[in-house]
């Protein structure tokens, strides 16, 4: 595919309500969007982990019954309804103390959270008050994450170069592939080494207590970080903000539906074409659950190649035209790859899952940029926690609802169906989707600096 001849094709798109802006804030130094891009790794981390280990969960915490991974996957879908509430709390601190003191909060509460996840009991130990435990952690592990992802991106958007703006939050979503990458290298690795019943005893602890460690590491590094330099002169110049959420729902409705778009499609292809791949493999294609993460993890693996390439598109073809063609990818492809991954062939089960992962990364990696962009500095982290309902959604509850489904009707491809769907709903809104890169906007119009009201 020509991709300069797919950007021309578009025909582009302004908005008026781009705001008008007094000023480009100074970048931030290297080391703190570094230690801000990096940190991604853990957020994810935690939760591909309780993905590609559900089928473990599932036995530990919930018994060896037939219903047993979907109450896992439900447990995961629940306390992902939790995202939204962190994600509105920790925008209304960012948006009027600061982005700084949101990532440090944040990493506090998922590094106490993965701990004692380490710690817990089993079923075995205290019956079903394990699985009680289980949900209760993971439900705080949901509301501190709500404030992780859109306030990395935020941060980085504020205080990147503006023509690299869509390179480097990019490799945010790079470092959080990595993250995705090492959990299902690490739960590759435990259940080789700890197979039958030490897995279930007690190896199981092992990728949640190393996630522990990465957290406080993570948590240590994010204490050097200096403030978004935009954020810091907009406060200057108006003060803390009052009522950032109201402000936004009042003032940025157009932007709130652009960006819960992007957020329901960079969200299914993510958590049904990466993070529920080894579950599908091992409940419906047949394979181990060794053989399963370790197909996951060449697929993960490929992320990490795309997604700065997608940011450089982002940059160079703008953000528009970009997530089109990954927008029309995800629609004609999923349902074929999930289709491979039924065959009981490893080949094709990594074909299939190696497209998958790639057409997310893809959409997770312009997202990561054009979402935040949809929005001035003011309100920016509480419109952002209003478009995390679509993560919760169509990222969380996909993988509950694509296993009961399959299990209700026996119909494999329901995951490449449901991608699919949402796909097709949003093309139409990304095609009409204003263009934000800053390359081709007066310096006054960039939304990513301090600025008047947008719509």
């Amino acid at each position: 595919m020509d991709l300069h001849s797919s950007s021309a094709a578009i025909p582009p798109v302004t908005s008026p309500a781009l705001p008008r802006d007094e000023g480009q804030a100074a970048g931030l130094p290297r080391s703190s969007m570094a230690v801000a891009a990096f940190s991604t790794v853990v957020e994810w981390y935690d939760f591909t982990l309780y993905l590609f280990m559900t089928t473990v969960l599932s036995r530990v915490f919930f018994g060896s019954g037939a219903s047993s991974v979907l109450t896992a996957l439900a447990v995961f879908a629940i306390a992902y309804v939790m995202r939204p509430f962190g994600a509105l709390v920790f925008g209304h601190v960012g948006d009027r103390l600061g982005r700084r003191r949101v990532l440090l909060a944040s990493m506090s509460v998922m590094t106490v959270a993965m701990l004692v996840t380490a710690l817990l009991p089993t079923r075995e130990q205290v019956g079903s008050t394990a699985g009680v435990l289980l949900l209760l952690l993971r439900c705080v592990m949901g509301f501190s994450v709500g404030g992780e992802y859109t306030g990395v991106m935020t941060y980085l958007v504020e205080g990147a170069p503006p023509r690299r703006r869509g390179l480097v939050a990019s490799l945010a979503s790079a470092a959080s592939e990595v993250g995705a990458l090492l959990a299902v290298g690490v739960a590759a690795l435990t259940t080789a080494l700890t197979s039958g019943p030490a897995l279930d005893s007690w190896g199981w602890r092992i990728p949640f207590l190393f996630g522990a460690l990465l957290a406080a590491g993570t948590l240590i590094a994010r204490s050097t970080m200096q403030e978004s330099p935009a954020f810091e002169q907009f406060q200057q110049a108006h003060g803390a903000e009052h009522g950032p959420l109201s402000q936004t729902l009042r003032t940025q409705r157009p932007a709130l539906y652009r960006t819960f778009t992007i957020s329901a499609l960079g969200s299914i292809t993510y958590y049904l074409g990466i993070t529920y791949v080894p579950t599908y493999l091992t409940s419906v294609g047949g394979f181990a659950e060794g053989d399963a993460l370790w197909l996951a993890t060449l697929a993960s693996a490929a992320v990490i190649v795309i997604t700065p390439f997608a940011g450089v598109m982002a940059d160079r073809l703008r953000r528009r035209p970009t997530l089109v063609v990954f927008g029309v990818l995800s629609l004609v492809l999923p349902v074929a790859m999930f289709a491979l991954m039924t065959r009981g062939h490893a080949v094709l089960a990594l074909v299939g899952a190696v497209v998958l992962a790639l057409v997310a990364g893809g959409v997770s990696a312009v997202g990561a940029s054009s979402a935040p962009e949809q929005f001035p500095v003011a309100g920016r982290l509480s419109g952002l926690a209003v478009a995390t309902v679509a993560t919760t959604i169509f990222g969380g509850l996909t993988p509950y609802a694509s296993q009961a489904l399959i299990d209700s009707t026996g119909w494999r491809l329901v995951p490449g169906i449901m991608v699919a769907g949402v796909a097709l709903v949003a093309l139409p809104v990304l095609w009409r989707l204003p263009e934000t890169a800053p390359s081709l906007l007066v310096p006054a119009e960039d939304p990513a600096v301090p600025g008047a009201d947008t719509a």
